[in-house]
């Protein structure tokens, strides 16, 4: 009879061929990225996982503006969803919609939506747009990015990557992990999950065991 070569880990590694076989097709590493605000809702949710793919990988290639004829629908509404990461940024990562382009010296508040600005272009820093870039805006917030001082107009080298899908509440595991490190460090926190899976992996491998042996009789 042969044994079962699955061993422990072997859950845990197809997890990992699975994250390394994704990241090969979307062209960006890590392929999903954690919700951590509510800023997209009710499209996506705090706590959602999102499968991001680079901004030029086919056939997902190029970014189009929510304003845009034709724009493709992600997440709910029309437009991409970007990760992008502005120099001196305070937020972090933001996880926003693509409004529309603009060209370095327009007055972007003459194609925007009035309901979404806090102000005219005077009022605005970003306006006129400092450089070529994009306007950005999360769904459940009330005001563009640029008009609310979160994000200047954002540069095309500064978009990380763009979304394709959301997994609901998947990302809580994500969230729960980056915690532990900024808490106590990547080494223990790697540590503790490791145990945890290896232990998954290894009740999950006995129980297969069990089920085989089981159909066997």
């Amino acid at each position: 009879m042969k044994g079962d070569r699955s061993g422990p880990f072997g859950p845990a590694a197809a997890v990992l061929v699975v994250a390394l076989v994704a990241a090969a097709v979307v062209g960006v590493w890590p392929p999903l990225v954690a919700v951590e605000s509510g800023s997209m809702a009710p499209g996506v949710e705090r706590g959602d996982l999102v499968v991001v793919t680079a901004a030029d990988r086919l056939p997902w290639g190029g970014i189009t503006g929510h304003t845009e004829p034709n724009a493709p629908t992600r997440l709910g509404d029309a437009g991409d969803v970007v990760v992008f990461d502005p120099p001196e940024n305070a937020h972090g990562l933001i996880f926003h919609r693509i409004a529309f382009p603009v060209a370095a010296g327009d007055d972007w508040t003459n194609e925007a939506d009035a309901s979404l600005l806090d102000g005219d272009c005077a009022d605005i820093e970003s306006c006129p747009a400092p450089h070529d870039g994009y306007i950005t805006y999360g769904d459940a917030n009330g005001e563009y990015d640029q008009s609310a001082g979160i994000a200047p107009v954002v540069r095309e080298e500064w978009i990380r990557a763009k979304a394709i899908v959301a997994l609901p509440e998947l990302g809580w595991v994500r969230l729960a992990v980056d915690a532990a490190i900024a808490r106590v460090g990547l080494f223990p926190t790697a540590v503790g999950v490791g145990g945890i899976a290896a232990a998954v992996g290894g009740f999950v491998a006995v129980l297969i065991g069990r089920l085989r042996s089981e159909c066997r009789v």
